[in-house]
């Protein structure tokens, strides 16, 4: 196996400062990524990112979260898949945390520098859209799959649906373009073995089996919140946006949080930037205090540790056939039409209200896209320009 290149601290920074700058949900994560990772450091090329994200999709979990540990993973082995994840996500988990603590009955949904992230994303996902289009539908082909992924989406918007679609454009890739497929693949410097994937997986699965049955006949709290929110993170397709009425099913009737509890907290986590899972930090604190707060975070996200482990040896050797390779090209191509949907809803209809935010959204876009001002940069801009808007 290849050897990663990365330090943890080159990592950690990398990532870090993406927790702290990636407002917009897990599309703009997406674009973020490509922004830092790709684009400025060049840690990996399109085909790679492309490839880590059509294998994200296919997991269950937080698809965003999944793509940052599996860069880290490649870039400084599992200890740079673990610093990765510290640097994206626990930002957003500090501020979560306080947010339960000094829990009072306000509302931050119409905060005006909420707006203008949503804004900020906008831009950012229309910037990396273009660059994914132009590497992963560079031929009509597949920019029909593209079109026609975002407009079935479009019109029957489910999780569910989003797994057929790419199912089905990976068995229509494997029969179109598997003639096409590359003889020189660059491979993942993956550190971990296909014994240690089977062995990931092997824990996930008994894990899911034992941890209801200990949760069921016990009356330890952070036993059964544990077990709560392993399964909710192993089981959920979908991302944040699916995880959160989940997890309402979970913690509301069983009477650890009140609806509107539950309601402020969503409020706080749509706000912060990071992944939306690190909500299960609110509901932890609010639920069992700090204890609950580890407990909760460790529970939703050490799944999509185990499905990395599991599933990242095994790609490795996959991308290098070529019926695999095309099914590949079918799925990343669909991948850009789900980006695409997602462009528009919830992104779009979330925030471009009226004018002043499509121009704002436009000169951002600018900025970014053409004049190469960094991503970080460009939510410092939207905030400032946005909360002037809102004077005028």
């Amino acid at each position: 196996m290849s050897k990663p290149e990365g330090s943890l601290l080159e990592i950690f920074k990398a990532s870090t400062k993406l927790g702290l700058t990636s407002f917009g949900g897990p599309v703009a994560h997406l674009a973020y990524f490509k922004e830092e990772y790709i684009d400025r450091k060049k840690w990996l090329d399109d085909k790679m990112y492309a490839d880590i994200i059509a294998l994200c999709q296919f997991l269950p979990g937080p698809a965003s979260s999944q793509v940052g540990i599996a860069i880290g993973m490649l870039r400084g082995g599992l200890l740079g898949g673990i610093v990765s994840w510290i640097g994206f996500t626990v930002p957003s988990i500090l501020v979560l945390v306080i947010f339960a603590l000094l829990y009072q009955s306000y509302e931050l949904g119409d905060a005006t520098f909420i707006h203008s992230l949503k804004v900020v994303a906008a831009a950012v996902v229309l910037h990396a859209l273009i660059g994914l289009g132009k590497k992963l539908t560079p031929d009509k082909p597949r920019i029909a799959i593209a079109m026609v992924s975002a407009l079935i989406l479009l019109l029957y918007p489910s999780a569910w649906m989003q797994i057929l679609i790419i199912f089905a454009c990976g068995l229509f890739g494997w029969k179109m373009f598997s003639s096409q497929a590359e003889s020189k693949i660059h491979p993942f410097p993956v550190t971990f073995s296909k014994k240690s994937g089977l062995a990931s997986l092997s824990i996930l699965v008994t894990l899911l089996v034992v941890l209801p049955l200990i949760a069921k006949n016990t009356d330890n709290i952070l036993i059964q919140l544990f077990d709560t929110f392993f399964r909710v993170g192993s089981l959920v397709f979908g991302g944040g946006h699916v995880v959160l009425p989940m997890l309402e099913r979970e913690v509301v009737p069983t009477g650890w949080l009140t609806a509107n509890e539950f309601l402020g907290g969503y409020g706080m986590a749509q706000a912060v930037p990071g992944p939306l899972f690190t909500f299960s930090s609110y509901l932890g604190t609010m639920i069992e205090g700090f204890g609950g707060a580890m407990v909760a975070t460790a529970g939703i996200f050490l799944p999509s540790f185990l499905f990395l482990i599991a599933a990242l040896p095994f790609l490795n050797e996959l991308r290098k056939r070529p019926a695999f390779q095309g099914m590949l090209t079918g799925v990343n191509a669909s991948v850009v039409g789900i980006l695409l949907a997602a462009f528009y809803d919830p992104v779009i209809t979330s925030s471009i209200l009226e004018p002043a935010d499509f121009a704002l959204a436009a000169v951002l876009f600018a900025l970014l896209h053409f004049f190469k001002i960094p991503a970080w940069a460009i939510v410092l801009v939207g905030v400032a320009a946005g909360s002037l808007l809102n004077i005028m």
